[in-house]
């Protein structure tokens, strides 16, 4: 049996972390940040924890990644 190939796209986009959650950066946050209010970009900061349904599409794209 060959190997499974890794989604590129997504490899690129989701991380795992320490405790082995599936996290992903941000929408909105890429540019034209001086027309968008403090508050809005403020919103778009950080990473979020990928949840729900989007756990197995990531285990689908991402068979080594470990979730």
């Amino acid at each position: 049996m060959p190997k499974m190939k890794s989604h590129k796209g997504a490899a690129k986009r989701i991380g795992v972390t320490g405790s082995g959650k599936p996290y992903r950066v941000k929408s909105w946050r890429g540019h034209h940040l001086e027309l968008k209010s403090s508050r809005r970009t403020r919103r778009y900061d950080g990473k979020a924890i990928v949840t729900g349904e989007s756990i197995s599409q990531v285990r689908r794209l991402l068979p080594y990644l470990g979730v």
